[in-house]
């Protein structure tokens, strides 16, 4: 039986909506052993749960990680984990057991949630390129203006704004009739292959899917590249090298982070049009789970507070163990 006749299909709450019972997700088509992609996929995903699970104790656990850049910090990886679980051991079960189909109501409880969290992880690095902007443009008011009371407020928001879009967008996504094929070529039930099965008018969704683009990735980069044009001008203004430096220093992880979550999705939006399905779906499944997986590793090694809280309380384990042997 094909995936479009396995999938059956019924009427929705208006006689006039018919919704399948099932959509196929499709995933990588013709490639062989991408059985050994997915089992990639689950070692990222344990990397990623254990990093992220870190960056949050050691945040938690450390008085010196309670200022309002390490809130964003704690936000990132929070945002990181919870997306990261939303889409990988889903990924695991399409793929690697082969468990294709999946429930109407399944199908866009995933699109809500993987969708939503990668939202955050964008706001949570323009969030970061706000704290950092001002502290080099205004490091005499740094204190004053960057509060961890103001830290909160603004994620709050961020979190309203992300949940509130994706969930109108869903509800859209409920009012469509889908009377045609029900093979999502995606690998996971992404909002524009599962809105271009619709066979009815699909004007608002249509509407919402092209505006979710600026507000997932474009508004937050052009945010973070305004921050970082104004840093730029602030450094100018510094006449110490070594001072200059210094500053710079404290951007090295932000900037690393906010290349390796952009600079794919760039290149596949760029490339789109000339490039296979299956590269175009292979790069952004790895945009998504790679970032996730790079970023706590980024911040423990190129973060002089963390790197410092690390040696702290490995320094803490050993003399516990030495007091314990004793």
């Amino acid at each position: 039986m094909s995936p479009l006749n396995s999938a059956l299909f019924t009427n929705g709450s208006n006689d006039n909506i018919v919704h399948p019972d099932y959509f196929f997700i499709s995933g990588l088509v013709g490639i062989p052993h991408t059985n050994y992609y997915y089992i990639f996929l689950g070692f990222v995903y344990a990397v990623t749960v254990l990093g992220n699970t870190f960056i949050m104790f050691m945040i938690y656990t450390d008085h010196c990680l309670h200022s309002p850049k390490y809130i964003v910090v704690f936000n990132l990886a929070l945002s990181d984990l919870c997306g990261s679980t939303a889409l990988v051991p889903q990924l695991i079960d399409t793929f690697l057991f082969k468990l294709h189909l999946i429930s109407f109501e399944a199908c866009l409880t995933s699109m809500f949630f993987v969708i939503g969290f990668l939202t955050m992880q964008s706001y949570s690095l323009a969030a970061l390129s706000y704290d950092r902007c001002i502290a080099i443009c205004f490091p005499l008011r740094y204190n004053e203006i960057v509060t961890s009371k103001s830290m909160l407020v603004i994620i709050a928001i961020l979190w309203s704004i992300a949940g509130l879009a994706f969930l109108i967008a869903v509800i859209f996504i409920n009012t469509l009739s889908f009377c045609k094929s029900t093979v999502i070529k995606s690998y996971f039930c992404e909002h524009g292959p599962v809105l271009r099965l619709a066979c009815n008018d699909n004007t608002p969704s249509s509407v919402i899917h092209w505006t979710h683009p600026i507000m997932i990735f474009w508004f937050p980069a052009l945010f973070i590249i305004c921050t970082y044009i104004c840093i730029g001008r602030a450094l100018l203004k510094i006449a110490a090298a070594s001072e200059r430096l210094k500053a710079m220093k404290t951007c090295t992880s932000h900037l690393i982070l906010v290349s390796v979550f952009y600079l794919p999705l760039c290149f596949g939006v760029a490339l789109g049009p000339i490039i296979h399905q299956n590269a175009k779906i292979l790069n952004m499944s790895l945009s998504t789970v790679l970032p996730p997986m790079l970023n706590p590793i980024i911040y423990s090694l190129k973060t002089e507070e963390f790197t410092e809280s690390i040696k702290k309380l490995y320094r803490r384990k050993k003399m516990d163990m030495i007091v314990t042997n004793k």
